[in-house]
């Protein structure tokens, strides 16, 4: 963890915050690249993977899975992301509270396999949907505080079926320069919070640096692509 971003926490309104304003830059209009390169790496041959998206905000992967004929659950603070993402991707959909989270609910698709739960992302579990057989992670872990990584990687490796295919997109540049969120996650820390249980292999590096990054006053952003399986017992 770097010394500079260490302490600093963002508070859970702040993103709620983040959402009603609009500020929302992390927001990504068409299907991630990274993900569309190596969804062959993440299926591994399999059909109807159920994935989970930490963090989910309104990523338009979500409905591109979901078409494909995966089934989806996210989570995400943000009522408002939630909603603007089925109204946005033209599904209807359905609302209901989740007995197990206080205070959650679950919006369901109609039309295709998508739940997605408004709550604390610490607040779910294995308890409320099982294990997955896949999970794409970008913009999760660079957003969450970096005194909650063990925590998170904890939560994640339990969300993990046997053949989950965790894909893990964190990213690199100098926290002297910029206080995130996103926040910078060193290779090596990944290896730290994911390895005892899990094999990690990184997949791809790309130079992830664009005009918005530089008004950061970042000289370079790399994005790490990380596949993250369970080691066999």
């Amino acid at each position: 963890m770097s010394a500079a971003q260490a302490n600093r926490v963002m508070a859970v309104g702040e993103w709620e915050e983040r959402w009603s304003h609009g500020r929302i830059g992390f927001h990504q209009p068409q299907v991630h690249k990274l993900l569309e390169l190596n969804i062959e790496k993440v299926l591994a041959g399999r059909a109807a993977v159920r994935f989970f998206f930490p963090l989910c905000g309104k990523a338009v992967d979500m409905k591109w899975l979901a078409d494909m004929g995966h089934s989806v659950v996210g989570v995400e603070i943000s009522e408002k992301a939630i909603k603007q993402f089925f109204e946005e991707n033209g599904l209807s959909y359905s609302e209901a509270a989740v007995p197990s989270i206080p205070g959650a609910k679950v919006y369901k698709s109609s039309e295709t396999n998508i739940s997605l739960y408004q709550c604390d992302l610490f607040s779910f579990d294995s308890s409320v949907e099982g294990q997955f057989g896949a999970i794409w992670d970008r913009g999760s872990l660079v957003a969450i505080n970096p005194r909650d990584r063990e925590r998170y990687a904890a939560l994640l490796t339990s969300l993990m079926a046997k053949d989950c295919r965790y894909l893990l997109d964190s990213l690199s540049y100098n926290p002297e320069l910029y206080p995130g969120p996103p926040f910078f996650v060193p290779d090596e820390q990944v290896h730290s919070l994911f390895g005892p249980s899990c094999e990690v292999e990184l997949l791809q590096s790309v130079d992830a640096l664009t005009e918005r990054h530089q008004g950061w006053n970042l000289d370079y952003l790399t994005e790490n692509l990380f596949l993250i399986t369970l080691k066999n017992d």
